[in-house]
Formats: structure tokens, sequence, C-alpha cells
């Protein structure tokens, strides 16, 4: 890709660091589950978790190109590590675009600080592709309002300070009625959570089901107009989904750096693996999956950064959809490289495989990218 010095400087940066912090834990944090508390530390101080906020309350003044080199780089030892850079998107994009002024200058210095842990709650157990379907309830009562309801897959819901949460205020179809608040489980009573979701992949980033009984919000939490927080996770969703793609080069591009390192010291036959033409055939296909998937990212992140939403929301999907498609093929491929070896967990990239299904699924399955892509075809 074609970077400016600033933004090649900033992806050596974190590659150095990636390769120094990340590469050495990867294997572990997918073992043993652990949210590496350590990471969100050094993040914090390197400026990567809060890379969105402006410079004006703080902030590094990043933007969405950035936030996808960070996640890319770090995604070639641990994607599930990459989400904690950039972590604070989703709770940082309705405050920027929907909320008030007050809201802004109290809570985006907060996480200019670094190291501040943030999360945004919009699934439900019924409500999934279909975010237009929850449940969540927040009831006017005073100045407050009373949150009572049940979210899943929040990422990083347990570990966070503060929350974005969807609630539905009105009783109007679909989208209507929809409301953005910001809750602290830290402080607020009647927040409580549940069992630690055990996955298959992704594993160190925490999702558990949370609990809002009779929660009290006060009004001043309010994100936005009554009505609107459907608009508001949609913007959210449409600036993070690049980066799910990055987080797909990334991981696949760790996976090819690995079987092409393997296929030149695997022999078979007495020669290298690297001399068949089938495995080079293999390997030629996983680096121009790579390429045009890498290619459209960055298009896309070009688009976000110049303010281009009619355009930045189908490119968005496409991204999200070719490179997770890409990271799924790719890894599935690299361990085929490896063979029997690449099944064990004493290399990674059977890691890699079960951390690529993922990326084909949250932040918008991939069947509901393709809907996106082609309701903007046939309008």
């Amino acid at each position: 890709m074609s970077f400016t010095e600033e933004q090649t400087a900033f992806r050596d940066n974190v590659r150095r660091m990636a390769a120094k912090h990340v590469a050495p834990i990867a294997a572990e944090i997918d073992e043993t589950d652990r949210f590496p508390l350590e990471l969100v530390k050094l993040f914090g101080e390197m400026g990567l978790m809060q890379l969105w906020v402006p410079e004006q309350y703080g902030g590094p003044n990043g933007n969405l190109t950035l936030a996808c080199i960070a996640r890319e780089e770090i995604s070639k030892f641990s994607p599930a590590c990459a989400s904690i850079a950039a972590l604070n998107t989703m709770f940082i994009m309705p405050l920027l675009h929907f909320g008030s002024e007050e809201q802004r200058k109290t809570y985006l210095p907060i996480i200019a600080k670094g190291g501040v842990v943030t999360a945004i709650a919009i699934s439900e157990p019924q409500a999934g592709s279909d975010v237009t379907a929850i449940n969540t309830r927040a009831k006017r009562d005073g100045d407050s309002y009373v949150l009572n309801g049940r979210k899943q897959w929040c990422s990083y819901g347990v570990v966070a300070d503060y929350i974005v949460v969807m609630a539905r205020t009105g009783d109007g179809p679909g989208a209507d009625g929809i409301s953005a608040f910001i809750v602290e489980p830290k402080k607020m009573a009647g927040i409580s959570f549940g069992r630690h979701e055990r996955k298959m992949g992704f594993r160190g980033a925490p999702n558990t089901p949370i609990f809002f009984d009779n929660v009290r919000v006060p009004v001043e939490n309010l994100v936005g107009e009554e009505g609107k927080g459907f608009r508001a996770s949609m913007r959210a969703l449409d600036l993070n989904r690049p980066t799910i793609g990055a987080q797909s080069v990334g991981l696949a591009q760790g996976a090819l750096d690995a079987s092409v390192a393997y296929a030149r010291e695997r022999k078979q036959f007495k020669k290298s693996i690297s001399e068949f033409q089938g495995v080079q055939f293999m390997l030629a296909d996983m680096a121009m999956q790579i390429e045009a998937a890498r290619a459209l990212v960055y298009e896309c992140a070009r688009a976000g950064d110049a303010g281009d939403w009619k355009r930045l929301n189908v490119l968005a999907s496409m991204a999200k959809c070719i490179g997770s498609d890409m990271a799924m093929k790719v890894t599935t491929d690299a361990v085929q490289i490896f063979g029997g070896y690449g099944y064990t967990m004493d290399y990674p990239v059977e890691r890699m495989m079960r951390d690529a299904k993922l990326t084909q699924i949250f932040e918008g399955t991939n069947q509901i990218q393709r809907m996106v892509i082609a309701r903007e075809l046939l309008r």
C-alpha cells in the first residue's frame, strides 16, 4: 500500500511493538483465555486504544486508516489482541456524531488518557443481525431512565468502565424508538454479568452476557435524541467494519508468512515442499487474495477519512466481507500446507484458522454484508 510518511512511521512502530510484546504471548492468551491487561496499559500509553479521540479533547486525533494499520499489524500475531487497538471506537463514535458537547467534554478527555476500556451493547439473545428486534427497555422516571433487559455478545463489557447501551424507549416499529445510553457498570447498581462465553477463537477478548435490573441512568446520559440510537450504532459499525477487514488481512498475512517459512523448511521426497508446484500455487493464491483484500480495506479507509459516508457504507461491507472470507480460506490453506502439524497446537496456524471464523460472523454476518451491498446496487 502507498502510505504517507507519517502513516509509514506509525505502521513501523506498531509492527515493532507487536513483534516484541504480542507475538510472545499470543499462544498463551489463546490457551488461557485471559484478558491481557498489560496490553491495555501499553496500547493506552501508545495512543492505540483511543486513536479516534480528537486533539481538542486530548486525543491522538487518529483516523480510519491508522486504525486499520494498527489492527492489521497486530493481527499478524493475534487478532484478539489487535481488537484492543482502536477498542474505544464503538463508544467514541456515537458521542462524536450524535452526542452533546457536554458529553464529549466529560468522557473523551478521560478516554484520551489511555488504558480506559469501553464497549457498546447492541445484540441480545433474540436480536443479532436484526438489531431492530432488541427488547431491552429504558423508561423515563423523573431525571433518570430505568433500564431493564439483557445484552449478549458485548465484547469487553465485563471489563469496561463505560458502555453505550442500546435500549427501546418507544413502541415504534423497527428502529424507531431505539435510544443510546452511557452506563457505568462499575458504579451503577443493578448491572450484573453472566457466564463468560467459551469461544472457539478470539480467546482473550471477553464476551459475557450483561443483565440490567432497574438500572437508573441519568437523563444527561442519553446520547443524542430519544429514538435515534439505531442511527448512532449504524454509524459506529460503518467505521468499525473496515478494521475487521484489516484484522482479517493481518491474520491471513501472518498465516502466509508462517506457511512460506514452513514450506521452505519441510522436506518430503528429499526436497523442500516449496519446490512442489501444488504448494507453490497455494502460496501464490494466498498472496493474491491477501493483496486484493488489503487494497479494498484501505480504499474503504480513504473514503471514511474523506467523510464520504454514502460510499463508506457499501465499501465497509465489502471490505469486511471480502477480508473475512479471504482470511478463512487462507488460514485453512495454511493448515493444509502444514499437514498433520498444522492440526496441532504446536504451530500457530490452527489458532489462526479458529480466529478467522469469527471474522465472518461478528460486526454483522457476511450474509448481512451481502444484503447491504445488493441493496445499494439495486437502489
